[in-house]
């Protein structure tokens, strides 16, 4: 089976009734030789400073230069902290799950720096270490999904992208909580 992930359900659902994955699942769709997935936009995210043992903001605190950027499931506010978004965890054992039975990944994610960091910090997160497939297409017509999937790339010819998208994100993170 091929595990083909897309940036959010309704994309899925596109893809999924083209390739003739219509048995729905709790968070995928399978048949044919596929099991479709997706994220729900941004499902891991860099951690906050808590996670590095800084509490509050105090100037002396500042700047804050993590040593190594940790990756975590979204987080929605609970109370006064913060807390691992449940919705969020469930898909990512879908996720991992699949990804860890299939044969091969094909990624959905939207075609952008964006959708490419998507997926990376998914794949990243769950320690997948199996090769992948990129499906870049920048409409969901029938004619434009078939055509997408007979001419798939491999993953790492997107590794700049991915590059791009983590640098900027990093920088957006140390800018503000500078």
């Amino acid at each position: 089976m091929i595990a083909l992930i897309a940036e959010k359900p309704s994309v899925a659902k596109d893809i999924a009734r083209v390739i003739g994955a219509t048995q729905r699942n709790d968070g995928y769709l399978s048949g044919n030789g596929y099991m479709v997935t997706w994220a729900f936009g941004h499902l891991i995210q860099l951690a906050m400073p808590e996670a590095y043992g800084i509490k509050g903001f105090h100037k002396e605190n500042l700047p804050f230069l993590p040593p190594v950027f940790t990756l975590i499931p979204r987080q929605i506010k609970e109370g006064k902290g913060y807390k691992a978004d449940p919705a969020a965890v469930a898909q990512l054992k879908v996720i991992e799950k699949l990804f860890r039975e299939c044969e091969g990944i094909i990624v959905a994610t939207d075609a952008g720096r964006e959708g490419e960091l998507i997926f990376r910090f998914i794949y990243e997160y769950l320690g997948i270490a199996k090769p992948f497939d990129r499906l870049w297409i920048s409409s969901l017509t029938d004619k434009a999904i078939k055509e997408g999937l007979a001419r798939l790339q491999s993953g790492v010819a997107y590794d700049n992208l991915y590059y791009a998208a983590r640098a900027r994100s990093e920088a957006d993170w140390l800018v503000g909580i500078n």
